[in-house]
């Protein structure tokens, strides 16, 4: 059976960019996974806009899978939704049978074939992050913090400099001058002069995309999700599933234990306001269920060693926010920890297999622990509800 699989990036994701491929880690474990429980598999990165609208990204998704999916062939295969970050609500609306995506119906022929909907740290129930993001200085925060994830992840570790600007200007944001917004632009054009002249121009043009489509914020806010799901249902007959991961609060201890050099001190200190922030949770708008269910309770206590509170978070997204469907997968890491972005293991695939040359760069020094054994129970977990997904739809239309 051909299994294809759609990776939708969100908040901080891309596809391809500066010749980095940011699900390489995921994309390559989920291809190795699949193939050793005997089945094909088709694999598709969406290149969205990074911080557009939902429904901008959601078309965009929708588009991708038409194009690819032997649209016309019913018996074509299952069809598998895996999003990360605000790519899970892509995802979502993809699904879902109450959305109009405003595309013709020969180009959505194929929803009845989605077999599973995975969400990875997706912000289901929105995220304060994003309602900081909305504010004039946290607009010029999201485009400093996205050049550096991007230049962190493909190039390494930034001019200390900047990135020491850069956390000063973002520690003192919230009562941000002018001066400070300055010092933030001047931050990130030192970051993207650090670098040749080709992926400079590639980041750039990626930057200035969030800077002129920043909808998705708005949308993500806690306030603003349940316009989501008012809109928003889940198909019959799909599997959804999430993975859920939380970083330990940001303490002395914690920052020691990351500690590996300046560099890490400095993306530690970051780490640590992007905590702080994801943990405003207004009562009213609490980024979570009124009930997560009594499984997925028993999955995070048994993962986490508690039940966690309203302000846990993985750094960019509420726990609590982080659960829809089945919780498949928990346990400590951060929100780029579970895509295979994190320190310590340098070359080696998730089955000991050659990992393409691609790096585990860790640039939010979090200090979670995350590593290798971890990244392969959360891309197990996803591939077995995947594969039983698969072979139930496949039973449906026999």
């Amino acid at each position: 059976m051909l299994h294809r699989i759609y990776l939708s990036p969100g908040m901080f994701g891309f596809g391809r960019l500066a010749s980095y491929d940011y699900f390489a880690h995921l994309e390559r474990a989920l291809h190795e996974r699949v193939r050793a429980a005997g089945d094909d598999v088709e694999i598709h990165v969406v290149h969205v806009e990074p911080t557009a609208s939902i429904r901008r990204r959601a078309l965009r998704l929708t588009e991708v899978v038409a194009s690819t999916c032997d649209v016309s062939n019913p018996l074509a295969g299952p069809i598998h939704l895996i999003g990360h970050s605000t790519g899970g609500l892509d995802a979502r609306m993809v699904a879902s049978p109450s959305v109009s995506l405003s595309a013709a119906p020969e180009a959505l022929a194929w929803r009845p074939r989605i077999a599973s909907v995975t969400s990875i740290n997706a912000p289901h129930f929105g995220t304060p992050l994003a309602s900081f993001f909305t504010t004039a200085s946290g607009q010029r925060v999201l485009r400093a913090l996205s050049a550096l994830t991007v230049i962190a992840l493909t190039v390494g570790s930034p001019p200390l400099s900047a990135v020491g600007a850069l956390v000063a200007a973002f520690g003192r944001v919230d009562r941000a001058l002018g001066m400070e917004l300055r010092i933030l632009d001047r931050a990130t054009d030192a970051l993207l002069q650090g670098i040749d002249e080709i992926r400079s121009r590639e980041i750039r043009d990626y930057l200035d995309a969030i800077k002129e489509d920043s909808g998705a914020m708005v949308q993500l806010m806690p306030e603003a999700m349940d316009l989501f799901f008012a809109g928003v249902e889940d198909r019959s007959g799909a599997l959804y599933q999430s993975t859920v991961s939380m970083a330990p609060p940001p303490s002395v201890g914690t920052l020691v234990r990351a500690l590996r050099g300046p560099w890490s001190a400095l993306s530690g200190a970051i780490f640590a306001i992007m905590y702080g922030i994801s943990s405003r949770c207004d009562p009213r708008y609490p980024c979570a269920a009124p009930s997560a269910g009594a499984e997925n309770e028993q999955i995070l206590e048994r993962a986490l060693d508690r039940r966690p509170g309203i302000g846990a978070n993985d750094g960019v997204v509420p726990v609590r926010s982080q659960i829809w469907g089945k919780v498949v997968w928990a346990g400590y890491g951060d929100h780029l920890d579970v895509l295979g972005h994190y320190g310590g293991d340098a070359r080696r695939g998730a089955l000991g297999l050659d990992d393409g040359g691609t790096p585990h760069v860790d640039w939010l020094r979090s200090g979670s622990g995350f590593n290798r054994v971890r990244f392969e129970a959360l891309v197990n977990a996803i591939v077995e509800g995947l594969l039983s997904s698969g072979r139930a739809a496949r039973s449906r239309t026999s």
